[in-house]
């Protein structure tokens, strides 16, 4: 009968070549039950190995380690252990086990959650879903450290897993959550455009009912719409959206519906009010900073107006027009949206003049015409992958008998033909 000592001679002396980490998987796997059932007394062996040159039987220890319920005092010898674990393993011997490799990295998350320290989770994740994902490929830990940058308000670090293409998708679930923790660490960092993509994915992704998810990602996908592309905004959704989103988010959020309505006006006297009536619901939702931004998107998108009708205007005129309360405040607003890139336009300090200004870009620069070529090339291959996806769906024997089904539903009349090699 196996004992722990000798699976740990075995790892110590099969984790050198890809034929001997075969045969060490083999096995560990034979070994996991009673490494389950040795979980309590397997810590101190972890001393004899690596977590770099042992990282798979190093792993199957720990997830045996970590797959029962633990105490604080646990949690904290255990979260350094698991942190230095993520950090050096090495990914080729994890990916032999990912199952376990995710269990284990769940765990962790859970642990830094108890103790109430989840900024200690964020680089060790980090390390992990670098490890642990394939090109494009969205795995069910993205989430996970998504959700502990937003809770450790590490929103920079969030940043740099989402500029990520994704194009492979495990679990729906998974991808609803990332998209929203990750349109809320956009929030965070005012990448509003990126938000509105993300939040767009979850409001408009397939659902046979709806969830909570969901209504939460619209709320915020209205301010944030607001925020970012102002009175252009429209409440209607987009075709391509689930029926049960159709019927039910907008009766859902008739706050924000009516905010939006509102906004549309384009007068901050009727805006100031009606948020001033649902204060109370917008706090409790937890968005009364992004409708306290929408508030201040009014006032720049009412400047912005002026740029369009004058060439120049005074500090004063500014603020009566857009009904600021000084031309102090008013200076401070023209100072942000030129920060910003919002406006052009210089300020006379002497006569409190504000001259607006054209668009200085000529597009002839290199770095403009490399950011053109950079865009086109990206376009470029979004369209092959997409040709290919199309391809690959056209030939899918589910997706054809689907098209035969619902195609008995209706006149044959009502659609165009279907190319000879698709008949069913």
């Amino acid at each position: 009968m196996a004992t722990v000592e000798s699976l740990v001679a075995q790892i110590q002396g099969l984790s050198s070549s890809a034929g001997d980490l075969s045969l060490l998987l083999t096995h560990l796997k034979q070994a996991d039950e009673f490494l389950h059932n040795e979980s309590t007394r397997l810590l101190p062996f972890l001393e004899q190995l690596d977590p770099t040159l042992h990282s798979l039987g190093y792993l199957y220890i720990l997830e045996a380690c970590t797959s029962w319920p633990v105490t604080n005092d646990q949690a904290r010898r255990l979260v350094l252990i698991l942190s230095r674990f993520l950090t050096s393993c090495v990914a080729d011997q994890i990916r032999l086990a990912p199952e376990k490799f995710i269990a284990v990295c769940k765990s962790f998350k859970d642990q830094v959650l108890m103790l109430e320290a989840p900024i200690r989770g964020v680089v060790p994740l980090l390390e992990a879903v670098k490890k642990l994902r394939s090109s494009e490929h969205l795995t069910t830990l993205h989430p996970d450290f998504l959700q502990l940058c937003l809770l450790a308000k590490c929103y920079k670090t969030g940043l740099s897993i989402l500029e990520d293409d994704i194009f492979e998708v495990d679990q729906p679930r998974d991808f609803y959550l990332y998209c929203y923790y990750g349109g809320m660490i956009c929030i965070g960092q005012k990448c509003f455009q990126k938000a509105l993509e993300l939040l767009h994915n979850v409001v408009t992704a397939p659902m046979s009912s709806i969830n909570a998810i969901a209504v939460e990602a619209f709320k915020k996908y209205v301010l944030v719409s607001l925020i970012y592309n102002g009175q252009q905004f429209s409440t209607s959704l987009p075709k391509y959206t689930s029926s049960a989103a159709q019927r039910n988010l907008k009766t859902i959020c008739q706050p924000y519906i009516e905010l939006a309505n509102t906004y549309s006006i384009g007068k901050i006297s009727e805006l100031e009010p009606y948020i001033q009536t649902n204060r109370e619901k917008f706090d409790s939702d937890n968005n009364l900073g992004l409708v306290k931004q929408v508030v201040t998107s009014m006032y720049k998108r009412n400047i912005q107006r002026l740029t369009q009708t004058y060439l120049t205007l005074s500090l004063q005129d500014i603020a009566n027009t857009v009904q600021l309360s000084s031309p102090k405040e008013a200076e401070m607003h023209v100072l942000q949206m030129i920060q910003d890139g919002e406006i052009y336009a210089t300020i006379n300090q002497r006569d409190g003049m504000v001259r607006f200004l054209e668009d200085p870009e000529q597009y002839k620069t290199c770095e403009m015409i490399e950011h053109i070529d950079s865009s086109i090339q990206r376009i470029m291959t979004l369209s092959k992958k997409l040709t290919a996806m199309d391809e690959l769906i056209s030939c899918d024997p589910l997706y054809l008998a689907k098209v035969g089904r619902e195609r008995q539903r209706f006149d044959f009349d009502d659609f165009d033909p279907v190319p000879q090699k698709f008949n069913i």
